[in-house]
């Protein structure tokens, strides 16, 4: 099964984020995005990519540990850009961003101990993906109002391993679906 860990945002930080997004698609060149779902928004961890059967209970086990050894920390969605020559808009993070980036070096650890998601990262740069394009697009009015967003904080209190399905059907604009998998509370074992 194809996993990530990641720390998602609670309903109140979808819901004003997502009051942003429906601003941001009457932006000019938001019409050649496709749009993510907010019942999809994450921050990524750590991606595993396909993860054998066996291999999850290792990785579920470890990311416990992973969990546990870090405490509760604030997090707030917070300005944005892009990537890739307008081929990512992004929402970024404000908040405790030592204590984000030492959970996602304990998520990419964990996945490394029990064998999956080798692959070394750069760093770390928090970001929740909002829309992809194809091709050069001018997002700067996207990037131009996100700059401006503040999201209200919270805390993180809980590291997720998710699942994502991809699209099987072939529909244009058929999304990726995300189910948590696991939960551990932060801060559990000091």
């Amino acid at each position: 099964m194809r996993l990530f860990a990641a720390v998602l945002p609670p309903p109140g930080a979808v819901e004003e984020l997502g009051r942003e997004v429906r601003a941001l698609r009457a932006s000019a060149g938001a019409d050649a995005l496709r749009w993510t779902r907010p019942d999809g928004w994450h921050f990524t961890l750590a991606f595993y990519g396909e993860v054998p059967e066996e291999t999850v209970p290792e990785l579920e086990l470890r990311l416990e540990r992973a969990a546990g050894r870090t405490e509760p920390f604030l997090l707030a969605v917070t300005g944005g850009g892009t990537f890739g020559r307008g081929k990512a808009l992004w929402a970024g993070a404000s908040g405790d961003l030592t204590a984000l980036g030492r959970l996602a070096a304990r998520a990419q650890a964990a996945g490394k101990r029990a064998g999956v998601g080798g692959e070394e990262h750069r760093h770390y740069r928090a970001h929740l993906t909002l829309a992809r394009g194809k091709g050069d697009v001018d997002l700067r009015a996207c990037t131009d109002a996100l700059a401006e967003f503040a999201g209200t904080g919270w805390t993180v209190g809980e590291l997720v391993l998710v699942r994502s399905l991809l699209p099987a059907s072939g529909v244009p604009g058929e999304q990726p679906r995300y189910t948590p998998v696991a939960r551990w509370a932060l801060g559990g074992s000091g």
